[in-house]
């Protein structure tokens, strides 16, 4: 069924021999990527960790917890296994961004597929389009805000995390994850979890805050970066339509924050066509624009027409920001 609906969507014309190559990956790009991202963090948090004690060491935990949520995008590459053309080192480093991200590895493969299969569609499949009607505009703003989302904690990943340790079977697990993958997505979370607690304990005995703000917290004080890019990627746009073009954004980024975010900002390039490795989305975005919506520019660009439908929508949820395609 699920194949079956991801084949049904449309999708652009695109030149057959020219798509084969986009589709090859390389170990290479992937190394790299890995290379300069963990070096950056580590630099960020050497230099947070160099200046504790001081109101620098705010800035650099601040930098280290945006790049630190930054990993969601590895987890993202990696569970396509589209980072490397090894199948090891996709899965090596897509268990690693799994926990870095707070999305335990064998849940989000499975609902990351369904998200694929079944985006912005109102039946119970996708799991993962974060506002889809975002009627509690509080509860909106507080995704941008660090440690915000302790207000909502019954609603966060954490909590979903902390039920799969306990044997809870969710409804996400319920719908998404067979039953015989379901007893490693549990101990997968007790090991999250048992990361936590281990965390918080050696904090106490040694009175410091510093293994918690570099460990346990950065998915929750420096989550800001990547829901401003996340967030562009359907929010406000049209729901039961099996048109990524409708239900989809593409964004122009800055270098710096298309590294960041491993070219996720081609995300209607990406939703048609998934098997294409991060690094090629530009090329193929160049092959297909004609065929497309015009991409926003910038995160302003994208924002301000997400923040108008954000405040209709909250009014009337059926409304939707209207898309011009080309015929």
């Amino acid at each position: 069924m699920e194949v079956e609906a991801l084949n049904s969507w449309y999708r652009c014309v695109v030149d057959k021999k020219e798509f084969k190559a986009l589709c090859k990956k390389s170990d290479w790009q992937g190394w790299k990527h890995m290379i300069i991202y963990f070096g950056s963090l580590f630099i960020a948090g050497y230099l947070a960790y160099a200046t504790w004690g001081t109101w620098w060491s705010l800035l650099f935990f601040i930098i280290y917890g945006n790049i630190w949520g930054c990993s969601d995008a590895l987890w993202h590459e990696t569970g396509h296994r589209t980072a490397f053309k090894s199948k090891f080192w996709n899965d090596f480093f897509y268990w690693i961004a799994g926990y870095m991200d707070n999305f335990e590895p064998v849940r989000w493969r499975h609902s990351h597929f369904h998200h694929h299969s079944y985006t912005l569609f109102n039946d119970p499949y996708d799991f993962e389009v974060a506002v889809k009607k975002p009627t509690d505009l509080i509860y909106f703003f507080c995704y941008y805000i660090p440690f915000a989302n302790f207000l909502f904690f019954h609603k966060t990943l954490h909590w979903e995390t902390i039920k799969h340790a306990f044997g809870v079977t969710t409804e996400v697990m319920k719908t998404v994850v067979p039953e015989k993958d379901r007893a490693l997505c549990r101990w997968s979370c007790r090991s999250h979890v048992f990361i936590w607690v281990a965390t918080i304990i050696i904090s106490i005995v040694y009175q410091t805050w510093l293994p918690m703000l570099f460990i346990v917290l950065p998915n929750l004080y420096g989550k800001t970066l990547i829901l401003l890019f996340g967030l562009t990627q359907h929010t406000g746009l049209k729901e039961d339509i099996k048109d990524h073009r409708h239900s989809t954004r593409t964004v122009y980024l800055n270098p710096i924050f298309s590294f960041l975010y491993w070219q996720m900002e081609y995300h209607i390039e990406h939703h048609m066509f998934p098997q294409v490795p991060s690094w090629n989305l530009p090329k193929l975005h160049e092959m297909i624009k004609d065929q497309m919506p015009p991409a926003r520019k910038g995160l302003w660009g994208a924002y301000k027409e997400i923040l108008p439908a954000v405040f209709k929508q909250a009014r009337d949820p059926e409304w939707k920001i209207p898309v011009k395609v080309p015929a």
